[in-house]
C-alpha cells in the first residue's frame, strides 16, 4: 500500500504547479566593463588565496579561524537546520502511515429501551490497527512549492556560509596585516627613539661646552618624550589587535611574536573580468537570488490554498471484545475513503496571504539588486584602491629617502653651529611621520588585495 501512495504521490506532484515558476529578474543593467582598468596579463587565484601572501603564520590563523570561530560555527548550524527543513518539506509528499493498539471499556445503561442483553452492560474492546493514514494529494502542487522555497532556502543558507567564511579569512588577513604593520611601526618609533637619544646627548654636550642654550635641551628631551610615548601608543595598540585575531581565531591565548610588513610579499593583482560574472562568483549575490526563488515559491504555496483540497484516508486492522480472538478472521477491520474540502467564504484571508507572498517577492527582487549593485561597487573601489595605494608606495618612498637626507644634514649642520635645534626637530618630526606613513600605506595596500579578492568572489581562474 505504501508503494501505491508513493507511486501516487510522485505522479500527481508532478500534474499542476500553481504560482510563477522562477525566471531571474533583469533588476540591474551592468556596464560592460568596470569604471576601472584592471591588471593586464592574465593571473590564477586559488579558492585559497590567503596562501600567496606567503606566510604561515597566517594561514594558521586563517585555518583556526575558519575551523573554530563562532560565526562560522553558527552558520554551520543554520546549513543543518535548512537541510531539515527541506527532509520535512520533501517528507509531506509521501503518506504518514502509523499503527497502534488500543484497550478500552465501556459500560451501558440497563434501563436502556429495548435493555441490553443480559451480561453485555460492560463492553471490553481490543483494537490492533496494521495501518492507518491520512494523505492529502498534492494536486495543485503546494507540497511542491514547499519544497521548493525549502531548497532554495537551504542554497541561501550555503552560501550565506559561503559568504561567512570569505569574509571572516578577509577579517583575518587583514587584521593579522594590521599586526605586522603596528610591529613595524613600533620598529621605525625605536630608530627614532635612538636618533632622539642620540640628538639629547649632543645638545647636552653643545651646552657644557657653552654652545647651546638649555632651550635645546629642553626640546630635544621633549622630543624624545614625544617619540616614547607613540612607541608606547603603538604597543598598546598592537596588544589589542591581537585580543582582536584571537577573538577571530577562538584561540584566546594567542601570542605572536614581533614580525616586519614589508616581509609579506604583495599578491598578483588579478583582472576583474566581466561585472556580469559577479551573479555566478560572489557568494552573497547568489544568496540573494535564492532568497528570490524561495518568495517566489511561497507565492504558489499560497495560491494553492485558494483550491479545493482531496484527501484519502485508509484504516486496516484487528478489533475484539476479547484479546485472544484478535487474530481471528472475524476480528478484521477496514476502512478507505475520499474527501474533497474547498473554501467558500473566508473574508479574503487566502488573496490576503498571496498578496503577503507576492510583496515578500518584491522584496526579495530589492535585496537581490541592492546585493548586484554593492557588489559592483566594491569591486570599482577595490581596484581603484588597490592601484592609487601601489602609486603611493613610489611617492612615499621618495618622500621617506628625502626626509632621511635632510634629518642627517640638519644634524650635521647643528653640530657645526650654523643652524638652529629647532631645524633638527622639524627633520625629526618630517622623517617619523614619513616612515610611518610609509609603513601604513603598505598595510592598506595589502588591506586593500584582500578587499578585491573579497568583492570578486574569494578565489577565481582566468580564463
Amino acid at each position: 500500500m505504501r508503494k501505491i501512495f508513493s507511486l501516487l504521490a510522485l505522479v500527481l506532484a508532478g500534474c499542476i504547479r500553481v504560482g510563477p515558476d522562477y525566471q531571474r529578474p533583469d533588476v540591474v543593467e551592468l556596464p560592460a566593463v568596470y569604471p576601472v582598468a584592471a591588471a593586464p596579463g592574465e593571473a590564477l587565484i586559488p579558492a585559497d588565496w590567503w596562501l600567496l601572501y606567503g606566510d604561515a603564520t597566517l594561514s594558521e590563523l586563517v585555518a583556526s579561524a575558519r575551523k573554530a570561530n563562532a560565526d562560522i560555527r553558527l552558520a554551520a548550524a543554520r546549513v543543518q537546520e535548512a537541510e531539515a527543513v527541506l527532509r520535512e518539506a520533501r517528507a509531506a509528499l509521501f503518506p504518514d502511515v502509523g499503527a497502534g493498539y488500543t484497550y478500552s471499556r465501556s459500560g451501558v445503561s440497563t434501563s436502556a429501551v429495548p435493555p441490553p442483553p443480559t451480561g453485555t452492560a460492560v463492553r471490553p474492546s481490543h483494537q490492533l490497527l496494521l495501518a492507518s493514514t491520512s494523505y492529502e494529494l498534492d494536486f495543485w502542487g503546494r507540497f511542491a512549492r514547499a519544497s521548493e522555497a525549502a531548497q532554495a532556502n537551504l542554497l541561501a543558507s550555503r552560501l550565506s556560509q559561503d559568504t561567512v567564511g570569505l569574509t571572516l579569512t578577509g577579517a583575518t588577513a587583514q587584521t593579522y596585516f594590521a599586526l605586522r604593520s603596528l610591529d613595524s611601526q613600533v620598529t621605525v618609533l625605536g630608530l627614532s627613539i635612538q636618533l632622539r637619544q642620540e640628538s639629547l646627548a649632543i645638545a647636552r654636550s653643545r651646552l657644557d661646552a657653552g654652545l647651546a642654550s638649555e632651550l635645546d635641551v629642553y626640546q630635544a628631551e621633549g622630543a624624545l618624550a614625544d617619540a616614547l610615548f607613540q612607541r608606547r601608543d603603538a604597543e598598546r595598540n598592537r596588544a589589542l589587535v591581537e585580543r582582536q585575531l584571537a577573538q577571530l581565531t577562538g584561540r584566546l591565548d594567542l601570542k605572536l611574536a614581533a614580525g616586519e610588513v614589508f616581509a609579506l610579499p604583495l599578491p598578483p593583482v588579478p583582472p576583474a573580468g566581466l561585472p556580469s560574472a559577479l551573479l555566478e562568483r560572489r557568494p552573497d549575490i547568489r544568496a540573494a537570488e535564492q532568497s528570490l526563488v524561495a518568495a517566489n515559491a511561497q507565492i504558489g504555496v499560497a495560491r494553492a490554498a485558494l483550491f479545493p483540497t482531496l484527501s484519502l484516508t485508509g484504516v486496516f486492522g484487528l478489533q475484539s471484545a476479547e484479546f485472544g480472538e484478535l487474530m481471528t478472521s472475524g476480528a478484521r477491520v477496514w476502512t478507505i475513503g475520499a474527501g474533497l474540502v474547498g473554501p467558500i467564504f473566508d473574508a479574503g484571508r487566502r488573496e490576503a496571504r498571496v498578496e503577503q507572498t507576492q510583496a515578500r517577492r518584491e522584496q526579495a527582487v530589492a535585496g537581490y539588486q541592492r546585493a548586484i549593485e554593492t557588489g559592483f561597487r566594491e569591486v570599482a573601489d577595490a581596484l581603484v584602491n588597490v592601484q592609487e595605494s601601489a602609486q603611493a608606495e613610489d611617492e612615499l618612498r621618495g618622500r621617506l629617502e628625502a626626509a632621511r637626507k635632510a634629518l642627517e644634514l640638519s644634524r650635521l649642520r647643528y653640530e657645526s653651529g650654523y643652524s638652529p635645534y629647532l631645524e633638527v626637530l622639524d627633520a625629526q618630526r618630517t622623517a617619523n611621520d614619513a616612515a610611518i606613513t610609509f609603513v601604513r600605506n603598505r598595510q592598506a595596500r595589502l588591506a586593500f588585495s584582500v578587499d578585491l579578492m573579497k568583492a570578486l568572489g574569494g578565489g577565481w581562474n582566468a580564463p
